[in-house]
């Protein structure tokens, strides 16, 4: 009790500021009640109160404002004070299978090999190379443990040497805004130049000479990627050009070098529409010019390889094809010639060429593999895979002429590994598997693969994951995850963490519900806009399916999504509260009408295609029909841990902390809700390798004390 008191003091010193007055008949606990002030949000039919809309401080500094997250924190803290041996247990856990001292596998680049190691102890990676000639003349490039320092956050988001190898341009991040300053690192003397660029992007490409540097401004209110800038080294960054501006606030920009090294590759983007554009690396100074004009709803991507460029494109081919052009016939789609033609069941996700054959990224029926198809006579081959669920994708490829390709495997059971598959001899070797220190057995666990009907009847597929000797039909406690947005699929990896749940009995299940694209685009497309609705529907009925069929206990059933993911969990503690023990909702995206309605918020502009405009009516209608700020209603709600971070960039820190003060008003049950608000952070949470499992240790004690099996 005495570890206790002093958190009690300052959550009853905080709560004064709250104000208690409509405090709910249910809410017995003492939890933080946040104050109520009418503001009215909209115009004419779409005019909403917002009792909490106070609660937004763009400035992260209003006492108030940061006096209620204090008050959060400090109740979390004393609800889950009986967990603390559990968390720190946990924490030992999680971290005690990472190997202190480990090593990327060597990538190529000219004379030299590039590696990244984490040293014992070290929080953050170090950056080497070595003569690949002589691997034990290692050489530091940068080392982020020693760069950190005075930080609370620090992220090295790109580095890219120049052409000569004699210096390091490098993206840092010291306050987890996703806004970056640029610095350049002469190699042999280890000392940042003059230069430096604030705002930015991690975007950098090089020109052939090294003497000019190209990168990409934030705007710094929206965080919209909107500005191309060329740098000449040695200069003020007063004196950079402006090479192109975006003005269409629905796209983002990027920027990288083709890796013939011919091009810089201006990349616009937004969700569902492509323009690539392009400066000769040799000739840094000429104009902006366009591989293809814009047009709505086609979205390609290319690879630069012996004076063609390889286009990977939807253009009348809805799971994409793959074109290519010779790379003095611009903006002309009518020249480009057809390569791999686009398959009904077969979906295209990425790929990349070689002097005598192309690799593939494909996925068919939800399963992902590797495609060669070889320029000469020789039959296409499939790199051999075991059973599913897996995950393969190609890893880190820069020499073109190259007859071994590298790529990465992994499964639920698989540690992530790394492989170089010889195209001669068709054999592939194992370059790296992560280590997992303490005793991992993989004969002890069982991964499967299984599919059920939705409502509407498609068949959606879950990965399924637990140990054998602790698994009986029925009775397990169930950890369900999924993403759904954006087209971005939840593949079956490795995932570390996972087992100091599995090793308690829990069954973990991905359920690949629709926004992603694990069965094709046609998975992506069923999932966003005006058919938002079936990825909140997948996930509820994947539940009911796995609680019906006895592969879960259906008592005990935990959700956890963050982000788009986050909005998932909402939708399901409104729509299917009573399905679930707990719901764990991470940086969530849950005021969805008012986020969508500010184009001052970072985001909002690039994603109309995916939300929808809520400036359109039936748009309007439809998002507010399932917006979980807007849908919260007096019911009971399960228990739910909240969390989110002061400085993110991409959900607000104010919607997660509006949603749960109107939760707690509104709820009728004495259920747990609770909010961890992340004061250094942002998005991604803490930078630190060790550090970022304190959230996911607190996580996983939140559900296992929730589950009965903190002793098993």
């Amino acid at each position: 009790m005495k570890l206790l008191a002093p958190l009690l003091a300052v959550l009853m010193s905080l709560l004064i500021a709250c104000d208690r007055s409509e405090q709910s008949n249910n809410d017995t606990s003492g939890s933080p009640v946040a104050d109520q002030e009418e503001t009215w949000i909209g115009s004419g039919d779409q005019r909403r109160k917002d009792e909490y809309y106070w609660i937004r401080d763009d400035s992260r500094s209003d006492p108030k404002v940061l006096g209620l997250l204090d008050a959060e924190n400090a109740y979390t803290s004393l609800v889950l004070g009986h967990t603390q041996k559990l968390q720190q247990t946990l924490f030992e856990e999680i971290t005690g299978r990472l190997t202190e001292s480990d090593m990327s596998v060597p990538v190529r680049n000219g004379p030299y090999a590039y590696i990244r190691r984490f040293i014992q102890g070290g929080e953050y990676p170090v950056y080497l190379r070595f003569p690949v000639s002589d691997p034990a003349q290692e050489q530091l490039l940068l080392d982020a443990n020693s760069l950190s320092a005075g930080h609370d956050f620090y992220y090295i988001g790109n580095w890219v040497v120049s052409p000569d190898h004699q210096r390091i341009a490098y993206a840092e991040d010291t306050l987890s805004r996703r806004l970056f300053t640029i610095k350049i690192r002469d190699i042999a003397t280890q000392q940042d130049l003059s230069d430096s660029v604030p705002g930015a992007a991690t975007s950098i490409a090089w020109s052939a000479d090294g003497k000019t540097l190209f990168y990409i401004k934030k705007d710094p209110e929206t965080l919209h990627e909107f500005e191309v800038y060329r740098h000449a080294i040695g200069t003020s960054s007063d004196q950079d050009v402006l090479v192109y501006r975006e003005q269409d606030t629905a796209f983002s920009i990027s920027l990288s070098e083709s890796r013939s090294k011919k091009f810089i590759i201006i990349r616009q983007e937004s969700t569902n529409s492509t323009e690539m554009s392009l400066i000769p690396t040799a000739q840094p100074e000429e104009e902006v010019r366009s591989l293809l004009d814009r047009q709505e709803g086609h979205e390609y991507r290319v690879r630069h390889h012996e004076g063609y460029f390889y286009v990977l494109t939807n253009w009348q081919a809805k799971n994409f094809r793959l074109m290519r052009v010779p790379d003095s016939e611009l903006n002309s789609r009518q020249l480009w010639q057809e390569v791999i033609p686009g398959r009904a069941n077969i979906f295209i996700s990425d790929f990349e060429v070689f002097d005598e054959f192309i690799v593939l990224e494909e996925s068919v029926k939800g399963l992902s593999q590797l495609k060669i198809r070889f320029f000469d006579d020789r039959d296409d081959v499939s790199i051999p895979v075991s059973k599913p669920p897996y995950s393969i994708s190609l890893d880190s490829n820069p020499e073109a002429a190259s007859q071994v390709i590298r790529y990465q495997f992994s499964s639920l059971i698989t540690p992530d590994s790394v492989f170089e598959y010889d195209t001669v001899s068709g054999q592939s070797t194992l370059l790296k598997q992560d280590q997992i220190e303490g005793h991992y057995d993989p004969s002890l666990y069982r991964s499967s693969r299984l599919s059920f009907a939705a409502r509407d009847g498609a068949q959606v597929p879950v990965s399924m994951l637990y140990r054998k000797d602790r698994y009986q039909k029925g009775t397990n406690p169930a950890y369900l995850y999924a993403y759904g947005a954006y087209g971005s699929s939840s593949p079956p990896y490795f995932r570390k963490s996972i087992f100091s749940l599995i090793d308690r009995g829990f069954v973990f299940a991905i359920i690949h519900v629709r926004g992603g694209q694990e069965m094709g685009r046609h998975w992506y497309e069923q999932g966003r806009l005006l058919n938002k609705k079936n990825t909140f529907n997948d996930f509820i009925d994947g539940t009911r399916y796995l609680a019906d069929n006895n592969y879960i206990a259906a008592d005990r059933a935990f959700a956890s999504g963050g982000s788009a993911g986050g909005l998932l969990m909402g939708v399901i503690a409104n729509q299917a509260p009573e399905l679930y023990r707990g719901i764990i909702a991470r940086v969530p995206f849950v005021d969805v009408i008012t986020t969508m309605l500010d184009g001052s918020i970072p985001l909002t502009n690039l994603e109309y295609s995916e939300w929808g405009n809520p400036r359109i009516e039936a748009h309007y209608d439809y998002m507010l029909s399932y917006s979980p700020y807007d849908q919260v209603k007096p019911q009971t709600y399960p228990n739910m841990l909240v969390t989110t971070g002061l400085f993110d960039s991409q959900v607000q820190y104010y919607e997660p902390v509006k949603w749960v003060s109107r939760l707690r008003r509104l709820k009728t049950d004495n259920n747990r809700l609770l909010l961890d608000v992340d004061m250094k952070s942002g998005h991604g949470g803490s930078s630190g390798r060790y550090q970022r499992y304190r959230a996911t240790a607190l996580e996983y004690a939140f559900i296992v004390d929730l589950a009965g099996r903190e002793t098993d």
